[in-house]
């Protein structure tokens, strides 16, 4: 791409950029730029490693593994993790110290406290800039005014198959499930005569064209404006209208076990009949909510998901969605309310309404007198069990910060990091656990958050939100609107907005696990991702008066590498979507025993990305220690 481009796109103008390429630091700079509710939130008294401004949620550019969380833990992995000089014993003994502060590790906080009691001396300890782990929050400010976006875990979604554990912390926690009308207007963007659509880009479609009104058109109507061939066109159409059973010869049990064994695009192509030239349009559905390609992604899956061919297909066995909530800064509202609840002077208010705009003190977060502390940018390296005589019940756990190693000690610990992480800090671990705890497998997801200074190209265009299968980003969408206690969200187009990108690097025709590492170590920097970025959404948008150059104020990117939970079976490669596969298969049982005062939590343990799956883990790993 040639400078004039680059100015065109408006790569010249001044954002925040800080790069990455798997594990190799290349650049860091950052804003720590404050809010209007931050105002009276600064901390007169300064704490070691956190300065006066400290505010992660602030930031732009690169998040989520962002530089300086993962590259030591790298070192760990591949043998380079050699300390230089001494490491520093801080004195320091626990009840219990947590290694990792995202949902799981402060619900194992939570649940050790409530059953200890108030005063037990509670250590939690992260790599990350930030508490909340995958559920953080981004901020951004534009005109005094700030706007939210989750940076990672958006939602509670079906709190009806929550188990009585998850139900109930999220209850004790002030949420009210019932309440969740009062702050969704699912009607604003309909009355403003939004809909659905469709981006199709000429790489891959041989125009660039955005196709809307998927809300209102049929579906022969919306395709016919589709740069696609006469019949990709008629089955896509047939994919989503007909009322067809392609199984019918086979009993409900042989349709599972059919199913079971193709993938999606193997049910598309060989059973359903859908031209090659419909597959580029198809190949990216289950992206968004499944990290994988139709290549990859069993059709018995697409059938539970309700993905289209399946309409004449009925079991009569599928369970109703149960209960739905989302905050406007996703989950990260649940980890700030965990963490209030337990450090009371890092936030003021007590519900869940306040939570939103509540500010928070990190200054407040590793005081040396309160019981409970969050001590962040610090990267457990070693847990070890090591009983003495003052104390036969004892761990220890080093860590680095700020490039210097320090010593901590409990009385027990809980390990909510990636599973793949703890062979590296326990060793001593028995070798089928070890070997266990290797195959934890993790989809990368990259969440990207654009603020815009108003929507009125979308308004021009009829879009709510577009679905982009050939696309760098696989989908671009407006935020949610979402209102909750003193904020309020974008309501007309000449307000900012936030929108919502979402990538997944794949290597269509692999089986999901080998895409998924290959995807994990794709470079990039965040020069990059801005580049593409503006390129999609001024390709996208120009017909509605949208300039890249001019609109975007500021990115940030939440990079995961290691982002959904998934089971996998080493034996017959094959990943864990919505399969009930017999104990000896799971060998996320195995991976997941306490070893003497360590227990394991977070969602690895349980092979499931779900928010209740990392909460109930930590109560698991709570009652093994106190148990």
């Amino acid at each position: 791409m040639s400078k004039r481009d680059d100015h065109d796109l408006g790569m010249d103008r001044p954002i925040t950029r800080r790069a990455f390429l798997d594990g190799v630091r290349i650049a860091a700079t950052g804003s720590l730029l404050g809010t209007g509710w931050l105002t009276g939130c600064r901390s007169e008294v300064p704490v070691p490693g956190i300065e006066a401004d400290y505010y992660p949620p602030a930031l732009t550019g690169l998040r989520g593994s962002h530089d300086g969380s993962f590259e030591r833990a790298h070192d760990l992995r591949d043998g380079r993790s050699r300390i230089r000089g001494t490491t520093t014993d801080t004195g320091e003994d626990y009840d219990l110290v947590v290694v990792g502060g995202g949902i799981s590790g402060l619900a194992a906080a939570y649940f050790f406290r409530q059953a200890e009691g108030p005063g037990s001396k509670i250590l939690i300890l992260d790599n990350h800039e930030d508490f909340g782990g995958h559920a953080t929050r981004n901020e951004f400010t534009s005109g005094g005014r700030t706007l939210l976006m989750n940076g990672g875990t958006l939602n509670i979604q079906d709190f009806n198959w929550y188990d009585e554990v998850s139900q109930g912390l999220i209850r004790e926690l002030g949420i009210d499930m019932e309440r969740y009308s009062e702050f969704e207007d699912d009607e604003l963007y309909p009355s403003l005569g939004l809909s659905r659509g469709v981006f199709f880009d000429k790489e891959t479609f041989g125009v660039d064209r955005l196709v809307t009104g998927r809300r209102e058109l049929g579906w022969r109507e919306f395709l016919a404006r589709a740069p696609l061939s006469e019949r990709a066109r008629n089955d896509i159409a047939r994919l989503y209208e007909e009322q067809v059973d392609y199984l019918s010869d086979l009993s409900w049990e042989d349709k599972e076990a059919a199913l079971r064994r193709m993938s999606y695009l193997e049910y598309l192509t060989n059973v359903v009949g859908v031209h090659q030239d419909a597959i580029p349009y198809l190949q990216a559905l289950p992206v968004g909510t499944w990290a994988i390609g139709i290549d990859a992604f069993p059709a018995w899956a697409a059938w539970d998901s309700d993905y289209p061919g399946f309409q004449g297909m009925d079991s009569g066995e599928k369970a109703s969605e149960g209960a739905y909530f989302r905050f406007p800064d996703g989950n990260a509202s649940i980890t700030r309310l965990l963490v209030r609840s337990m450090i009371p002077g890092a936030a003021p208010g007590n519900d869940m309404d306040d939570i939103v705009t509540a500010p928070f003190d990190y200054a407040q977060l590793d005081r040396e007198e309160a019981p409970v502390r969050i001590r962040l940018n610090s990267t457990a390296i070693r847990a070890q069990n090591v009983p003495d005589e003052r104390n036969p019940e004892a761990v220890e756990i080093t860590y680095l910060r700020g490039g210097k190693a320090q010593r901590v000690r409990g009385r027990s610990c809980v390990l909510a990091c990636y599973n793949m992480m703890i062979p590296y800090l326990c060793p001593e671990l028995p070798e089928q656990q070890r070997e266990a705890l290797s195959y934890a497998l993790k989809a990368p997801l990259v969440y990207s958050r654009v603020l815009i200074r108003d929507w009125k190209s979308f308004e021009r265009l009829g879009l709510q939100g577009a679905y982009c299968p050939g696309s760098y980003h696989s989908s671009v969408r407006l935020g949610d609107p979402v209102s909750m206690g003193g904020y309020h969200c974008p309501r007309t187009p000449d307000e900012p907005m936030v929108l919502q990108l979402t990538r997944v690097p794949l290597q269509p025709g692999l089986p999901a696990p080998e895409q998924w590492k290959i995807g994990r170590k794709e470079p990039a920097t965040f020069e990059m991702f801005e580049r593409k970025i503006r390129d999609q959404l001024g390709r996208m948008l120009s017909a509605g008066g949208f300039d890249p150059a001019r609109d975007i104020e500021a990115i940030t990117v939440n990079r995961w590498s290691h982002g959904y939970a998934y089971g996998y079976d080493p034996a017959t490669s094959e990943v864990d979507f919505l399969t009930d596969w017999p104990e000896e298969r799971q060998t996320w049982l195995r991976a997941r025993r306490p070893f003497g005062r360590i227990a394991i939590a977070n969602s690895d343990a349980a092979a499931n990305a779900m928010t209740e799956a990392a909460i109930s883990q930590a109560h698991r790993a709570v009652s093994e220690i106190l148990g």
